[in-house]
């Protein structure tokens, strides 16, 4: 079994002992019960990470750590970026959740024009973080040690200029009628950036379609079935991640 990976703000150069408190060095200890000789892996969730070795266990939530250098993991390539609508409840986090552990690199939240949930005032900034704690805790889970990047949520605007700066970009769309081809085989670019837009449980509306290829993008279907918003998108991302190489 891997070692389990804890998150801190930042990590000293070179072999040294290192401390691990707060609420990360709480779960350590009086979760996981880590004891000395243990291995553990330390990251800041941006690619720096180091293995390390559980020296002790002291009181309820200090954990003594013995660490090697500090590796920096490149970033990987090609970039995915998954634009998702807002779903119902508690949907956005199963779906930020599966993405993460999928291998998704950046996630948008998306306010697309049928959405019924909305973001709004202080229940926006609730439902953001949530999203991006929730990132967090499944980049942990998942032993990755550069967590996705989720970002502000963004207008169906501020998606087309991110899609004209993609090196691809397709809309998951399920209707025929629109000319959606699969996207099992699409050309997908070995470098660069790929960038996939979930629609809501509505579908993307024709406005915000023809929006969206007027900056360059084309609509996809993914197998016979319609998936749901929250599950789309992990699906997408790993038939891309399968063809480019990522997964090999």
């Amino acid at each position: 079994m891997t070692a389990p990976v804890f998150v801190v703000d930042e990590l000293p150069s070179g072999r040294t002992e290192f401390v691990l408190d707060g609420p990360e060095g709480r779960h350590a200890v009086s979760v996981k019960r880590l004891r000395a000789g243990e291995a553990v892996v330390l990251t800041d969730g941006a690619g720096r990470w180091a293995h390390g070795e559980v020296v002790a266990a002291e009181g309820k939530d200090r954990l003594v750590v013995s660490l090697e250098d500090v590796v920096e993991e490149p970033a990987e390539s090609p970039r995915l970026t998954v634009v998702q609508a807002l779903p119902k409840g508690d949907r956005g986090e199963l779906a930020v959740e599966t993405m993460t552990e999928t291998g998704v690199d950046a996630i948008v939240p998306w306010a697309a024009s049928r959405c019924i949930t909305q973001w709004k005032g202080d229940r926006g900034l609730k439902a953001l973080a949530k999203w991006r704690a929730t990132a967090r805790e499944a980049g942990k889970q998942s032993r990755r040690v550069r967590f996705p990047e989720v970002a502000d949520a963004a207008t169906t605007r501020q998606v087309a200029a991110l899609l004209a700066e993609a090196d691809f970009a397709a809309v998951l769309h399920e209707d025929r009628d629109y000319g959606s081809e699969p996207l099992a085989t699409a050309e997908l670019p070995g470098a660069g950036h790929i960038v996939l837009v979930v629609g809501p449980e509505g579908g993307v509306s024709p406005e915000e379609l023809a929006l969206f290829e007027e900056a360059g993008a084309k609509a996809y279907r993914l197998g016979r079935s319609v998936l749901r918003t929250s599950t789309a998108g992990t699906a997408a991302a790993a038939l891309v991640l399968g063809r480019t190489g990522r997964w090999s």
